[in-house]
């Protein structure tokens, strides 16, 4: 498993304007996890810094943008990629090309699980000198009626939830298994973020305003570790948005002659108890 790491002086120069600059994350964004019944999905696809909306990178296309849905004992795939419209997402100080689909209302009419699968291209960054590629889920419910959450999928590397993603309060401890080939990661190096400025669907951009005011750096962007069989732990302090990246965990390592941090990226909500 693969730690990243940044030349000294440029993460001294970084740090004195943001203490997460280097904490990549795929945004994959729909305004609800859960829904009674199946409707159109309005979805984006941007490659930022959430807690902060901060600056946005070139993600490099996507390879594949699918869903899979327990059907019997079988899992269908249906692929949306045909369903992907490229758009330009601009937060405060940055912009970059993103993606946006409607995923229409036939696709998740039925109750149960839906697993949306996002394998983006490979964004360049020049700083460490190092291609990345994070492969994200997502896990919308149509009806209240659990199917796939807690399965594995066959991804090249994943987090397999262990409390319903899309069924936490917020003081909820989200666990979680990273796996690599199907094969559980330990010692995992996972970054946490907060979605402190939501995406505006009708604009595509995040707000300069946060939701959040952090006290430091080190609250931007936390980090944890999985253990011996690859298991993570969160306590959920907020309701909203929270993302999980388990950072160099997959098993391409290379690409076009330079190191490729491959990882694996989750999007889970909680909400407000009242």
């Amino acid at each position: 498993m693969r730690k990243r790491f940044i030349p000294l002086l440029t993460a001294l120069c970084v740090l004195a304007v943001s203490g997460s600059a280097f904490a990549h994350f795929m945004v994959f964004y729909t305004p609800e996890m859960i829904m009674e019944k199946g409707k159109d999905l309005d979805m984006r696809i941007a490659f930022t810094h959430p807690a902060e909306a901060g600056h946005m990178m070139d993600m490099g296309g996507v390879e594949e943008f699918y869903v899979l849905k327990a059907k019997g004992d079988k899992i269908v795939k249906t692929d949306l990629k045909p369903h992907l419209k490229e758009i330009t997402w601009k937060n405060p100080h940055s912009e970059a090309t993103a993606f946006s689909a409607v995923v229409p209302k036939k696709v998740v009419r039925s109750m149960g699980d839906y697993v949306f699968v996002m394998k983006p291209g490979y964004y360049f960054e020049k700083e460490e000198d190092v291609y990345m590629q994070q492969i994200t889920k997502l896990i919308v419910n149509v009806g209240e009626m659990p199917t796939l959450w807690n399965e594995p999928v066959g991804l090249p590397c994943e987090i397999v939830p262990m409390i319903k993603p899309y069924g936490l309060w917020a003081g909820n401890v989200f666990k979680a298994q990273v796996l690599s080939e199907g094969k559980p990661v330990a010692n995992a190096e996972v970054e946490v973020e907060y979605m402190s400025h939501m995406p505006n669907l009708k604009t595509n951009s995040m707000p300069a305003e946060s939701s959040v005011d952090y006290p430091n750096g080190a609250l931007v962007t936390q980090t944890i570790f999985s253990d011996a069989n690859g298991y993570i732990t969160f306590g959920i302090p907020k309701a909203g948005w929270w993302g999980f990246a388990a950072l160099g965990v997959g098993p391409d390592t290379e690409y076009k002659g330079k190191e490729l941090g491959q990882d694996a990226v989750i999007w889970v909500k909680a909400e407000e108890m009242k």
